[in-house]
């Protein structure tokens, strides 16, 4: 059985605006972590976060944006390791936004793990996408 994150959450915006926190460099580092964010297919960017040893993350997460469609749709690769070259995560996150009464629903894929090694981060990564989509959603409320 493959593994999957999936998370779905309603924004009440509409989602021109929740498009901006996902695809704006200074928006994202908000709500998930600094970043070099561009939205055009085919930028490497990375995210950075303090190192967390114990789940063998040197803090840098390695992307790749695959694909945009404009307030529809944004996946990027996710390939993160201890930092001696390795990778210990390897996947796919896509985002999906539909508009829906007066809001957004807001969809979370991350998946297509190639390599996930380590079922701690897997965890650690489930409870964390949901959290920092209602951060989101509190900085658009703001």
């Amino acid at each position: 059985m493959a593994a999957r994150i999936n998370h779905q959450l309603f924004f009440p915006h509409p989602p021109e605006a929740v498009w901006e926190y996902l695809t704006n460099a200074e928006l994202m580092e908000q709500w998930l972590m600094p970043n070099d964010f561009k939205p055009i297919a085919g930028h490497e960017f990375t995210f950075r976060i303090k190192p967390i040893p114990s789940m063998d993350f040197d803090g840098i997460v390695y992307c790749r944006v695959l694909e945009i469609v404009p307030f529809k749709k944004l996946s990027y690769t996710w390939k993160m390791g201890p930092g001696d070259g390795t990778v210990n995560i390897d996947s796919t996150v896509s985002w999906e936004l539909h508009p829906k009464d007066n809001g957004t629903n807001v969809l979370l894929d991350h998946g297509d793990f190639i390599i996930m090694k380590s079922i701690t981060a897997f965890n650690a990564m489930e409870k964390g996408w949901l959290e920092n989509m209602h951060k989101m959603n509190d900085k658009l409320n703001a």
